[in-house]
């Protein structure tokens, strides 16, 4: 049965129906499974397909990186967030560096996704992150990194930073050099939504800076409950 929503958007949705109808958190997640064609929300859980994050991870090897993109409210941030937080998958450590949102405001989206305590996450909300910064922080570990940012179109909103280009290079180099994952959360341009696609591709990326999206192996994009992750590297 096909869901309207990945699972970690539709247990936000009861969370906000639980506030808002002055219910308990497992009874709104019923209500929310039930809407979903499911006698209950276990039932739900053990019948969903592979969710999401899962679908992303299997696009994920040393030294990739990933732009994932969406329109505003469509789970790209909370989509990155999992990711992260489900690093130790992969043997790595998750790094969150975000000009976005505030440390509260991670807190609260990672409660959403039923993440409670770090576990090897680091989380990096300073005004200063650009890419040098963001190489600077994950070279004190010695762990592998899995890394998300941001997103994308701040990294050079301070002009004291290099182009947004010359930081993907950066990025992109590092990458290469030392297997970290990268996760670049990224605009989608306003005009996607008169495009008539179901869903946005490559070419929607909002740069108000323009960059080289060469930079990128992969690309992970979200609409309305769809997700599509594609290669953008020719196979050897």
């Amino acid at each position: 049965m096909q869901l309207s929503a990945p699972i970690y958007l539709l247990k936000h949705q009861a969370k906000r129906l639980a506030r808002a109808g002055n219910l308990p958190l497992h009874k709104a997640l019923d209500q929310v499974a039930s809407r979903e064609g499911y006698r209950g929300w276990s039932h739900l859980t053990a019948s969903a397909q592979t969710g999401p994050a899962e679908a992303v991870m299997r696009h994920l090897t040393p030294g990739t990186l990933l732009v994932l993109a969406a329109r505003p409210g469509h789970g790209k941030t909370l989509l990155g967030l999992k990711l992260a937080s489900e690093a130790a998958r992969l043997n790595r450590r998750g790094f969150v560096f975000t000009l976005d949102y505030h440390h509260r405001d991670v807190e609260g989206r990672l409660t959403d996704i039923g993440v409670t305590g770090h576990n090897g996450l680091t989380v990096d909300t300073s005004d200063g992150i650009c890419a040098d910064h963001i190489v600077d922080q994950i070279s004190k570990h010695t762990a592998p990194a899995l890394v998300i940012v941001d997103y994308l179109q701040l990294l050079d909103q301070n002009r004291r930073h290099p182009h947004l280009n010359d930081q993907l290079g950066a990025l992109r180099q590092y990458a290469d050099q030392t297997g970290t994952i990268f996760a670049l959360i990224s605009q989608i341009d306003r005009s996607f939504d008169l495009s008539g696609k179901e869903i946005p591709d490559i070419t929607d990326l909002r740069q108000p800076n323009p960059f080289e999206t060469d930079h990128f192996d992969a690309a992970c994009f979200l609409h309305n409950g769809r997700l599509n992750v594609t290669s953008l590297k020719a196979a050897p």
